[in-house]
C-alpha cells in the first residue's frame, strides 16, 4: 500500500454500545442505579443554583434597591439554604464519581478474565491465523479505551442528558420565545456534530486496528531480534516499522483532525447562542411585551449555557465513544470466536484392576489408566484399559479446506511400540501428531485410540493421555522446579527430580546458582537451547502419560548429550506407545516401525533394516543422498 494511503474503513457494528452498557449493568446494577440517582441529585442541585439567580435579583436585590432596606436577614437565610442544597450536590457528584471508579475497574477485571478464559478455549487454528501482538493489543489498548468510556464517558453522557432535559424544561417555563432562539442554535450545533463527528468516528476503528498491527510487528521483531542481527536486516526492520507506524499515523490523523476542530466550533457556537439570547432577551425585557424580568433573563442566560455546554460535551464524548466502540468490537470479536468443539464423552480415569482383569474407577493415582465409556444406547458404563493402540484409516486433511496436506494416510501403532515419522520438510510429519491430539480435526477417515474413535474422547482426556515434547520449547516465568512440575501440577519435588534425572537434566540443574529453585524468565533466560529442551523432556517425564509424542526432542542437543538423553528417552518410552518425528535418523533406528512420508503420503514403512534393504527414499535420507531434509 502506498505511503500515507488509507485502507477502506470498516464501520463499528450496530449494537456494540448497547452490549457494553449491558455488560456494565450485569454485575453492578445496584451501583449503577445509585450512580444515576446521584447524577439526578447533582443536576437538580445545580439547577437550583441557576434558578436562584432569578429569585436573588427579582425577589431580593431589586426590591431592596427600590425600598432602600438594609435588612439582609431574608437574603442570608436564602443563601444559607442554597449553600445546603449545593453541598448535597457536591456530595452526590463525589459519590457517583467514586462509585464509577469501582464499577469501571471491576468491569475491566471481569472483562480481562473473560477474554483470557475464552482465549484458553479457542482452537490452535485461531492462534495460527492471528498475530500474537494483535491479540495482546486487545488486553491493553482496547480494554483501556473501554475503561475510559465506562468511568468517564457514560457518566458524563448521563449527566449531560439529564442536564439538557432539565434545562430545557426550565427554559420553557421561563420564556418560550428565548427557548425557540436557543433551539435554533442547538439545531445548528447538532448539524455540526453529525457532519464532523461522523467523519471522525468512522476512522477510530481503523486507528485501533493499526495500533494492533503495530504492536504485533514490534513483538515479532523483538522475538526475532537475533535473526535480524544475524542477517543484518536492521534497516529492513526499521522500514517495516516505519510502514506500520505511518499507517497508524495516517489513521490517527484522520480520526483526530475532525475531533480537534469540533470543540472550538462548538464552543464558539455556544458563545454566539449566549450573545443572541442576551440581545433578544434585553429587547424583550425593555419592551415589556412578554413580562420578561431582569432576573429571568439572567437565569435564562445561565440555563442556555447549561443547555449548550452538555451538547458540546457530548460531541466531545462522541470521539471517545467511537474509539472505545472500536476497541469494544475487537474485544467482542474475540469473545464471540467459537470455542474449540468437543463432543467427546469418553474420559480417562485412574483405575484399579482386579485379579480377574475387572477394572474399577479410583479417586487417586494408581498407575493404571482406563477409558470410561458411557454407552448412550442403554445407559451402561464400561471401562477399557488404556493400552496405547492408535490407528489411522484413510485420513485426509487440509488446514484451509483447499489444499490437502495428508492423503489417505493409514497407520497403526500397537501398545508399547515406537513409531517414527521421517521425510522431507512439509511432508506432513507434525501434522499427523497434531491430528492425534486433535489440535485439528480430520476431514475424512478415522482415527482410533484403543479402538475408540477419538471424536468420542474428550479432548482434555485425550491430551492428558499423550505426553508431548515439542521441537519449539517454551518455558514459563518461575523456578526450574515449577517448569518441570508444569507437566503434572500435583507432582512432588522428589518426582520432579526423578524426572530430571531420567532426562539427564539433573546435572546441569544442580550447577545453576540455586539449583532447582533457580528463577528463569523470558522463556528460559540464559539457558541454552539444549538445556531448555532437556527441561521440556523432564516435564514430559513427570507427566507420566500412557503414550508419548516426541517432535524431534533432541534436535537442539549435541551428539554427546544426545546419547545420554537417548538412554533416558528409551527409559521414558519403555512400555508406552510412542510417536517420534525424526530429523536425525540415528535417533529412530531402534523404532518398531518407521513411516516415510512425502507430500502428505506414506510411501514407505518398515523397520530400519527393512527400509535400508529397499534402498528407497529412507535409504536416500539415511545416507544423505537426498535434498530437502529437515
Amino acid at each position: 500500500m502506498p505511503r500515507g494511503q488509507m485502507r477502506p474503513v470498516k464501520k463499528v457494528k450496530k449494537g456494540t454500545f448497547t452490549r457494553v452498557v449491558k455488560y456494565m449493568f450485569q454485575d453492578y446494577m445496584p451501583q449503577m442505579i445509585l450512580v444515576v440517582a446521584c447524577i439526578f441529585i447533582s443536576v437538580f442541585c445545580t439547577l437550583q443554583g441557576t434558578l436562584f439567580q432569578k429569585t436573588l435579583i427579582d425577589s431580593y436585590i431589586l426590591p431592596m434597591l427600590k425600598s432602600g432596606s438594609t435588612d439582609f436577614t431574608p437574603l442570608a437565610s436564602a443563601i444559607l439554604k442554597l449553600i445546603g442544597i449545593l453541598s448535597v450536590g457536591i456530595l452526590a457528584s463525589f459519590l457517583y464519581n467514586r462509585i464509577m471508579v469501582t464499577v469501571s475497574q471491576g468491569t475491566m477485571e471481569k472483562m480481562r478474565e473473560e477474554i483470557f478464559s475464552h482465549m484458553e478455549t479457542l482452537p490452535i487454528r485461531y492462534f495460527d491465523t492471528h498475530s500474537h501482538g494483535d491479540i495482546m493489543s486487545v488486553y491493553t489498548n482496547d480494554v483501556d479505551t473501554m475503561r475510559q468510556v465506562i468511568s468517564q464517558t457514560i457518566p458524563n453522557v448521563i449527566s449531560s442528558s439529564i442536564t439538557i432535559i432539565s434545562s430545557f424544561v426550565s427554559m420553557i417555563l421561563l420564556s418560550i420565545p428565548l427557548t425557540l432562539v436557543s433551539l435554533m442554535m442547538i439545531g445548528l450545533m447538532m448539524i455540526v456534530v453529525v457532519k464532523i463527528g461522523g467523519k471522525s468516528s468512522k476512522y477510530f476503528m481503523e486507528q485501533q486496528k493499526s495500533l494492533g498491527q503495530l504492536n504485533g510487528y514490534v513483538e515479532e521483531m523483538i522475538q526475532g531480534v537475533k535473526v535480524v542481527k544475524v542477517f543484518c536486516h536492521e534497516k529492513e526492520s526499521m522500514e517495516g516499522f516505519e510502514k506500520n507506524n505511518e499507517q497508524l499515523r495516517v489513521s490517527a490523523n484522520n480520526a483526530n483532525k475532525f475531533a480537534n476542530i469540533m470543540m472550538p466550533i462548538m464552543g464558539n457556537l455556544g458563545n454566539i447562542s449566549y450573545v443572541l439570547i442576551a440581545v433578544v432577551g434585553a429587547g424583550l425585557s425593555l419592551s415589556g411585551l412578554t413580562g420578561l424580568t431582569l432576573g429571568t433573563l439572567v437565569s435564562f442566560l445561565t440555563l442556555n449555557k447549561n443547555f449548550t455546554m452538555p451538547v458540546t460535551q457530548i460531541s466531545q464524548q462522541v470521539n471517545a465513544v467511537a474509539a472505545a466502540m472500536a476497541g469494544a468490537e475487537r474485544i467482542f470479536d474475540l469473545l464471540d470466536e467459537k470455542s474449540e468443539d468437543d463432543d467427546g464423552y469418553v474420559t480417562l480415569v485412574n483405575a484399579v484392576e482386579d485379579a480377574d482383569g475387572t477394572l474399577h474407577e479410583a479417586d487417586h493415582r494408581t498407575g493404571v489408566w482406563a477409558w470410561k465409556h458411557p454407552h448412550q444406547a442403554d445407559g451402561t458404563i464400561t471401562y477399557r484399559k488404556l493400552e496405547g493402540k492408535i490407528t489411522m484409516d484413510d485420513v485426509d486433511f487440509s488446514y484451509d479446506g483447499k489444499k490437502t496436506v495428508l492423503h489417505n494416510v493409514t497407520l497403526y501403532g500397537m501398545p508399547g511400540e515406537k513409531i517414527a515419522f521421517v521425510g522431507s520438510t512439509g511432508a506432513g510429519k507434525t501434522t499427523i501428531t497434531n491430528l492425534i491430539n486433535r489440535f485439528y480435526d480430520i476431514e475424512d477417515g478415522k482415527i482410533r485410540y484403543d479402538d475408540i474413535n477419538i471424536n468420542k474422547i474428550k479432548k482434555s482426556s485425550l491430551r492428558r493421555s499423550l505426553g508431548i515434547v515439542l521441537q519449539d520449547t517454551h518455558l514459563f516465568t518461575g523456578t526450574i522446579m515449577d517448569n518441570i512440575r508444569y507437566g503434572r501440577l500435583d507432582a512432588t519435588d522428589e518426582e520432579c527430580i526423578a524426572a530430571a534425572k531420567l532426562a539427564n537434566a539433573d546435572g546441569f540443574i544442580r550447577r545453576l546458582p540455586n539449583g532447582y529453585q533457580t528463577e528463569i524468565n523470558s522463556d528460559g533466560g540464559t539457558l541454552s537451547q539444549g538445556e531448555r529442551q532437556l527441561l521440556s523432556i523432564a516435564r514430559a517425564a513427570v507427566a507420566d502419560a500412557p503414550a508419548m509424542i516426541l517432535d524431534e526432542a533432541t534436535s537442539s542437543i549435541d551428539t554427546r548429550t544426545e546419547s545420554l538423553v537417548q538412554k533416558g528417552m528409551d527409559a521414558l518410552m519403555n512400555g508406552r506407545t510412542t510417536f517420534v518425528i525424526a530429523h536425525r535418523l540415528s535417533t529412530v533406528q531402534n523404532s518398531d516401525c518407521i513411516m516415510v512420508l512425502e507430500n502428505g503420503r506414506i510411501i514407505e514403512r518398515g523397520n530400519h533394516d527393512e527400509l535400508i534393504a529397499k534402498k528407497g527414499r529412507y535409504y536416500q535420507l539415511y545416507t544423505g543422498n537426498a535434498i530437502g531434509e529437515e
